[in-house]
């Protein structure tokens, strides 16, 4: 059985900085491409970044560029966003998900966690 399991989220400050984790179960952690999703109230889902098996590439959405980043430790079976200079639209629930191709993630990750809520006050 397949868990990710998010942390980290709380109520910040704008201009503050707030580290997220994903703890993934198994012991296939290292073979899959990571993401982490948004969802504020009222709109969609939408992605934040990614990362693949390895680490070696990264992407970011337009909005987060400069201000977040995403790592993994696979010996912890774990993935990160820190995220800095955070602002009143960064508010959401932020997902982790996981997919065995890191194009595919970016549109239909094939497992998601329970999400942990982020909020930033003015």
């Amino acid at each position: 059985q397949v868990q990710l399991v998010e942390s980290g989220g709380g109520l910040v400050q704008a201009g503050r900085s707030l580290r997220l984790s994903c703890a993934a179960s198994g012991r296939t952690f290292g073979n899959y491409a990571m993401g982490w999703f948004r969802q504020a109230p009222g709109k969609e889902r939408e992605f934040v970044a990614r990362i693949s098996w390895g680490g070696g590439s990264t992407d970011y959405a337009d909005s987060v560029k400069g201000r977040f980043t995403i790592s993994r430790d696979n010996a912890k079976n774990t993935m990160y966003l820190q995220m800095n200079s955070l602002k009143p639209e960064d508010t959401a629930v932020y997902y982790c998900a996981r997919d065995l191709s890191y194009t595919k993630i970016l549109r239909t990750p094939d497992y998601w966690g329970q999400g942990t809520q982020v909020t930033v006050s003015s």
